[in-house]
């Protein structure tokens, strides 16, 4: 049976004690993420992540160093394989719609990130800022593009 995995890309960014998350409208139900999506094809993971962060909160990423690569399967049974990345935002565009299903950009502190893990859209966004606040980091030529 061939597995069916789901490759994704997510941004953790960290900016005076807060770190920038999207509040997204799944199933029916209002979850909290950092900004992530689906790798497209003919696509880097860094375009990846640049592209959905734009997309989900309007902000211009910069990744620095790649945090981790997270393997998780979904209640339902689909399976994805996440790379997120540390980095940090330059300008912000206000006027930019937001993909569909964001409500919403927001900034929250490691404390409200803590105390609202149950709206965390999986065990994968708790675990990259465990990691970040760890000081885990790779060189990004670790996910290089092929020729």
């Amino acid at each position: 049976m061939a597995l069916d995995i789901h490759v994704t890309v997510a941004a953790v960014v960290e900016q005076e004690g807060r770190f920038l998350c999207v509040e997204e409208e799944v199933c029916g139900q209002i979850v909290l993420n950092q900004p992530a999506g689906h790798l497209e094809a003919n696509e880097s993971l860094l375009e990846a992540v640049v592209r959905e962060t734009y997309e989900e909160t309007a902000f211009v990423f910069v990744p620095r160093a790649l945090l981790g690569v997270y393997h998780y399967t979904s209640a339902s049974g689909v399976a994805y394989l996440r790379f997120a990345f540390r980095g940090e935002v330059t300008e912000h565009h206000p006027n930019q719609p937001l993909d569909t299903g964001i409500r919403r950009a927001l900034w929250l502190s490691w404390s409200e990130l803590w105390g609202r893990r149950h709206e965390h859209r999986g065990p994968q966004v708790m675990r990259a800022l465990e990691d970040y606040r760890d000081g885990h980091s790779y060189p990004l030529e670790l996910v290089t593009y092929p020729l």
